[in-house]
């Protein structure tokens, strides 16, 4: 299978859920020393490396926290890992420092199995973290990569059951309210690298909050590539970038932003699951004959050039018979979903996530074979272990028949 439209190497090993008498895979390098240390508060952190390394994404932290009771030993709790995802607000004016610090603390006011927590910041002695929930297990562009170095698809089943769990997560998050008032929260690029695919099939979005500052350090910009977080978000936001409306200082916070914007993020994540590669890259056959698409007087601009090229390769016009040439063998009913999702005028969208969730857990209870978390656990292992069998992800990995193991523990680049 031709590889996926992305760019730079990933590095991991690989942990899977024990079932006894199923194969297992076991990451033989313990735990590295941590990089350095400290404590915030009742609790010490200790950094162990970055989470996962990718030239189209910043990564944070991966440590762990752990309660620590000066006197009483007996009643500290063991370490979990954790995400700390640095922030330096002496880059930035005072305005959008706040503008980031309020987004972080309403995403923190958030509670959902299938969301992240944001737990608020910590301190070193050099510079402030926002601390993040871990799941452990991998991002779903980890899963995402393995499974085309294998020559494998996820299955149907697995995208409608990830889409419904996120649908379900981006329902509640659109929904919260906070003294009664709505919160009117936005995730803005959910993607692949801020997707967890859990040890036990879980499925979780992460970095609520924390994604308005990720695309303020990173802002796509005019005639370059559209790449890492910014490649997943609806035209509207890119719109902000590209073409701001004049007087408005915010670019991803447009005029009437709301959750189509992350109605449209889905639909391209599950186009992505499903054709093993990313479907808005400008060597896709779907744009081939785009020139025959636009009207002279478009191409002729040079400026609609530059929005041609960000835009139109990139992110516009996704209807459906885009979808339709470019998943012709998917199921109907996903490809309606999908197209539906990703169209380029939000009013032409699921105008909810409610909506969209409704006909993503219609498709998923329709089918004839039960699907759920623990057949997307072992879907997912099942791709692992046969990518690291034929030595398609580095790493000192060895795998046992009927051998259950602990979870392994966490290196750099590594599934955690």
């Amino acid at each position: 299978m031709a590889a996926r439209g992305r760019p730079g190497p990933r590095s991991h090993s690989l942990g899977t859920p024990s079932t006894p008498g199923t194969p297992t895979v076991t990451v033989s390098s313990p735990r590295p020393a941590p990089r350095f240390g400290f404590q915030w508060g009742r609790y010490r952190y200790e950094v162990h490396g970055d989470v996962g390394t990718h030239p189209d994404y910043e990564s944070g932290l991966l440590a762990s926290r752990q309660l620590v009771l000066n006197g009483y030993p007996e009643m500290e709790g063991q370490p979990r890992l954790v995400e700390l995802r640095p922030f330096l607000p002496h880059e930035y004016p005072s305005a959008t420092v706040d503008r980031c610090i309020e987004e972080v603390r309403r995403a923190g006011l958030t509670r959902h199995p299938n969301l992240a927590g944001v737990w608020g910041c910590v301190f070193d002695d050099t510079r402030p973290y926002i601390l993040l929930e871990h799941l452990r297990g991998c991002c779903l562009l980890t899963l995402l990569d393995a499974a085309v170095a294998v020559g494998r698809r996820l299955s149907p089943s697995f995208v409608a059951y990830a889409a419904t769990e996120l649908a379900d997560a981006l329902l509640y998050l659109h929904g919260k309210k906070d003294d009664e008032k709505p919160l009117h929260l936005v995730h803005r690029a959910i993607g692949p690298r801020r997707i967890r695919v859990g040890v036990t099939g879980r499925v979780q979005l992460t970095h609520l909050g924390v994604m308005y500052t990720e695309l303020l350090e990173h802002p796509p910009s005019p005639g370059a590539p559209v790449r890492g977080d910014a490649a997943y978000t609806a035209p509207e936001i890119l719109r902000g970038f590209l073409q701001p409306e004049k007087g408005h200082e915010d670019p991803l916070s447009p005029p009437g932003l709301d959750q189509r914007a992350d109605v449209f993020s889905l639909g391209l994540v599950m186009l992505e699951m499903l054709l093993a590669r990313y479907p808005r890259n400008q060597r896709e056959p779907l744009w081939l004959d785009l020139k025959a698409r636009f009207p002279s007087s478009v191409l002729s601009d040079e400026a609609a050039l530059v929005r041609l090229e960000t835009l139109a390769n990139r992110v516009l016009h996704f209807g459906p018979a885009e979808v339709r040439r470019a998943a012709d063998e998917l199921p109907e009913a996903l490809r309606r979903i999908i197209a539906r999702a990703l169209r380029d005028n939000p009013d032409e969208r699921y105008l909810t996530s409610s909506d969209m969730h409704t006909d993503l857990y219609d498709y998923l209870h329709s089918l004839q074979t039960p699907y759920g978390e623990k057949e997307a656990a072992e879907e997912a292992a099942e791709i692992l272990m046969d990518a690291a069998d034929l030595g398609r992800l580095p790493g000192p990995v060895g795998v046992e028949a009927g051998k259950p193991s602990p979870l392994p523990e966490t290196g750099l680049g590594n599934v955690h």
